[in-house]
């Protein structure tokens, strides 16, 4: 695939406030100026519901990740940290994992992690994190919001919409999964 013709089209954002966690994500999946497809589910709980996650990039690699990351909470059940650390420890040095291409936001009632495949698991500074091609622009907006607006469902609902707006590859086909703690 050349860079022209290079898979676009997610945007993430998860965002925690007054007791409740959000992830919420857009359908559009692209490839180059080309819209493959309008209504994809990046965002999705993972076993008993207790756990939320959202992805950015390719979707086969996300669920290969999902179904990596369930069984290392089966293993260390109510250890979010430890999971996803023992994840992005597996995902950097497994041989065929290594080449797995995406991001992930996981999120439970008390934490919230971004996974890459570089081994990184960061514990957001904020309560707002978000990935993806349009993700600079959530962000900015839920962080904008995020004094001037109590619930943490309408802040991300409203910076998806705001980077749909500006990304062309963002569409406003939102899927959305909350907890509260």
């Amino acid at each position: 695939m050349s860079e022209q013709d290079s898979w676009h089209g997610t945007t993430i954002v998860c965002v925690r406030k007054n007791g409740k966690v959000v992830i919420a994500g857009d359908g559009q999946v692209s490839a180059g100026p080309t819209i493959l497809k309008g209504n994809a589910r990046k965002v999705r709980q993972l076993g008993t519901g207790g756990v939320i996650v959202g992805f950015a990039g390719a979707t086969a690699d996300a669920f290969a990740l999902f179904e990596r990351l369930e069984q290392k909470l089966d293993r260390f059940p109510k250890q979010l940290a430890r999971a996803c650390v023992e994840l992005a420890k597996e995902w950097r040095t497994d041989r065929a994992l290594r080449r797995l291409d995406a991001m992930l936001i996981v999120a439970d009632a008390k934490e919230t992690f971004l996974i890459t495949g570089a081994g990184d698991v960061l514990d957001p500074e904020h309560q707002v994190v978000a990935v993806g091609s349009g993700g600079n622009f959530a962000l900015a907006a839920a962080r904008a919001l995020y004094d001037h607006v109590d619930d943490a469902e309408q802040i991300a609902r409203r910076a998806m919409a705001i980077a749909a707006e500006i990304c062309v590859y963002t569409n406003g086909n939102l899927t959305v999964e909350k907890l509260e703690g």
